[in-house]
């Protein structure tokens, strides 16, 4: 599995469906899964940007994974974002359950983030909850970057404020040499 992390608008599900359709592997995002399924108070609070809780995101994640062969390579976007979830994840790897090839990790500045996801047009990309994102990256996210490192996990730093083709180049040149 290759997963994609970063801030919100940093270009995840672009660049990972870019990758997963080059190499024809199967492109998993938590945040799409999130809005087909979610519904009353709990959609309300995500569409808020209010992030659900770990057990919420691990059994979705578990759904998640019995639409694809974990045996094969695929990409994973949007998972995790939490240290427990993190830990839940390693727990997988540790017991067989999964591999962790690499994370693309996408570096983007906040003026970049901020001109894109406002230019998208979603109703939870205000400029309220872009600096709530943000504040969630260095909390949550770098944490979790650290303790993936920590486990051994390839951890590929990529500049997401390129444009989008040259991102997707690095990323590919980068996973080629790993």
């Amino acid at each position: 599995m290759i997963l994609f992390m970063g801030v919100a608008g940093s270009g995840k599900s672009s660049q990972g469906r870019q990758l997963a359709d080059e190499r024809a592997l199967p492109w998993l995002s938590t945040g799409e899964f999130l809005r087909m399924l979610i519904s009353g108070d709990r959609r309300r609070d995500m569409v808020a940007g209010k992030l659900l809780d770990d057990q919420d995101i691990i059994s979705l994640v578990q759904k998640i994974f019995t639409v694809v062969n974990t045996d094969d390579e695929f990409i994973l976007d949007g998972f995790p974002r939490t240290v427990a979830q993190a830990d839940w994840l390693l727990n997988q790897v540790k017991h067989g359950q999964l591999n962790i090839s690499a994370v693309i990790h996408l570096e983007a500045s906040k003026e970049v983030v901020t001109k894109r996801l406002l230019s998208r047009g979603r109703q939870d990309d205000t400029e309220t909850a872009i600096r709530e994102r943000f504040e969630e990256y260095e909390q949550t996210i770098k944490p979790i970057l650290e303790h993936f490192k920590e486990a051994g996990i390839k951890i590929i730093d990529v500049n997401a404020d390129q444009p989008v083709s040259q991102v997707h180049e690095l990323i590919g040149k980068a996973l080629d040499q790993a």
